[in-house]
């Protein structure tokens, strides 16, 4: 006699009758104006990120602990988490009265392990990635006996999530084109899908991954759940090797499209985010809304209303700098580029004075050949257009000029490492190098309005500028100038009324660049 096959959950009534309200949020569906206007659709923000512990996880946590048996609850539960997961378990253990561990991997936010603690659960760190903290938490639930809550792949943890969607349908007050979801295991996806394509199967549910760590993206593509060799750690929160049994089958039915997005795109997002909400978001919860912003790009969207899941705001301070560095390249506003000019007085400034108008983000520079010089150079734009207005312009000048702005080695290295010692040949052709660190008031033009006070016939040996944002610009910059000349050289640091300081003998400048 054959066995019968197990039934498929019905997810429409376990998300109607979820218990996630005892200690989730209805959280707002949200206009972003500058946004919007950016990108020419309408974009609304789910606003997840307002939960109690900013993310969306202790929906799908709760709903998974108040089902439990009273047995189950006073033997306590077991997670494994990169962060958000932990602190939904943590607290939902904390309203029902029961111990929670939670195994967490090495490398999770500090701001994440510290939060789940100060809610009394246990936290264990373990191995570099959810799959090495997934597989310690499952040994530890077997030797325990205490319950496995999966951050993704169970129907009452699936069916919590998609609460989110039954709110986006009640709130949202005309048609939606497409709801954009990030995908980590797969739970929030997939519990959105199930109940927007009941209801509202002409809505587009969009996933978006991060470019390395494409889980779904890939396990879709192959028709099977495929394992990732290595996953990107910049999002968290969906740093994923494989997605779950469940949330496959429900993606693979229900899911329309994924979208991949790279490191730069999401700091992009986190930035736009706060502009429109004055909310710093973590990036997996900036990754839907990268995603809404590409997808809108590639497709040629005018005139839709896009919904976006802002799914987390617990990201580390630390880790704003970053973003901050990432986030003008990710949108397309600065050009990061290299160009080769005639090593010779005067050739910097006019290669600064064929950028125009538009603000100089970014100079590095040392003297090497005698024959020609490297400038990386940062600058703002609006678009990749004039990205390629600029190249054409100064490569119609004659000077060669490669763009940098999607190269993740230049990124992420050579705009740190540009410098280093003179080349001794070229130092003893040329008159001795003073070294003078400047500071000026941080406007348009500032910085052109110092080249031009210079003296075209002394040489500028080494240039580092870098705009970090602040009132003040700060340049350093090594000239070479004759001592025939240095009652001149005097006389112009005086007249600038920049305050400036002597570094030629700086300790660091003699060890690493004279």
């Amino acid at each position: 006699m054959k066995k019968a096959a197990a039934s498929k959950p019905d997810y429409l009534e376990r998300i109607l009758k979820a218990r996630v309200y005892d200690v989730a949020v209805q959280t707002p569906l949200d206009l972003a104006p500058i946004l919007s206007a950016r990108i020419g659709n309408r974009l609304l923000l789910k606003r997840e990120d307002l939960q109690s512990v900013f993310s969306f996880k202790l929906r799908g946590a709760y709903n998974k602990m108040v089902n439990m048996t009273p047995a189950q609850r006073a033997r306590g539960v077991i997670a494994a988490s990169a962060g958000n997961h932990a602190q939904g378990v943590a607290l939902s253990a904390q309203r029902l009265g029961c111990k929670a561990v939670i195994v967490m991997p090495v490398t999770t936010p500090g701001i994440k392990v510290n939060a789940v603690k100060a809610r009394g659960a246990q936290v264990v760190l373990v191995g570099d990635s959810y799959s090495d903290a997934y597989d310690h938490a499952k040994k530890l639930a077997s030797r325990s006996r205490m319950t496995f809550v999966h951050p993704y792949d169970d129907p009452d943890v699936i069916a919590g999530q998609g609460t989110i969607g039954m709110e986006v349908l009640r709130q949202a007050t005309g048609p939606v084109h497409a709801i954009f979801v990030p995908v980590g295991g797969g739970g929030l996806i997939a519990g959105i899908a199930a109940y927007v394509k009941r209801l509202r199967p002409e809505i587009k549910v969009i996933g978006v991954e991060p470019v390395d760590a494409a889980a779904m993206e890939r396990s879709l593509k192959a028709g099977r759940r495929v394992v990732l060799d290595h996953v990107g750690l910049f999002a968290d929160g969906v740093a994923v090797r494989q997605v779950g049994e469940e949330t496959f089958r429900i993606c693979r039915e229900l899911v329309d499209e994924m979208v991949l997005v790279d490191t730069d795109a999401i700091c992009a997002a986190i930035k736009e985010v706060f502009e429109d909400t004055r909310t710093v978001l973590e990036p997996a919860g900036a990754l839907a809304i990268a995603g809404a912003k590409a997808y809108a790009e590639k497709k040629r969207l005018r005139g839709q209303t896009l919904v976006a899941v802002s799914s987390g705001a617990n990201t580390n301070f630390d880790r704003l700098g970053f973003v901050v560095e990432r986030a003008d390249v990710g949108e397309h506003r600065e050009a990061l580029l290299a160009v080769t000019i005639p090593e010779q007085p005067g050739s910097f400034r006019k290669f600064c004075s064929l950028l125009g108008a538009r603000n100089v983000t970014e100079f590095n520079y040392r003297m090497g050949d005698p024959g020609e010089a490297h400038v990386f150079a940062g600058v703002s734009v609006r678009n990749r257009d004039e990205t390629r207005r600029i190249m054409r312009s100064l490569i119609g000048h004659g000077l060669k000029t490669v763009d940098l702005s999607d190269d993740e080695f230049a990124k992420l290295h050579v705009r740190h490492l540009v410098g280093g010692h003179m080349p001794l040949t070229t130092a003893r052709r040329a008159p001795a190098e003073l070294l003078y660190r400047f500071e000026f008031p941080e406007r348009p033009g500032a910085l052109m309005g110092f080249l031009n006070a210079m003296r075209s016939d002394w040489n500028i040996s080494l240039f580092h500028y870098r705009n970090h944002g602040a009132d003040t610009g700060r340049v350093l910059v090594g000239m070479q100038v004759p001592k025939a000349e240095m009652p001149q050289f005097r006389r112009f640091l005086d007249s600038l009324g920049y305050p400036c300081i002597d570094e030629s003998r700086n300790p660091a400048y003699q060890l690493f660049l004279r």
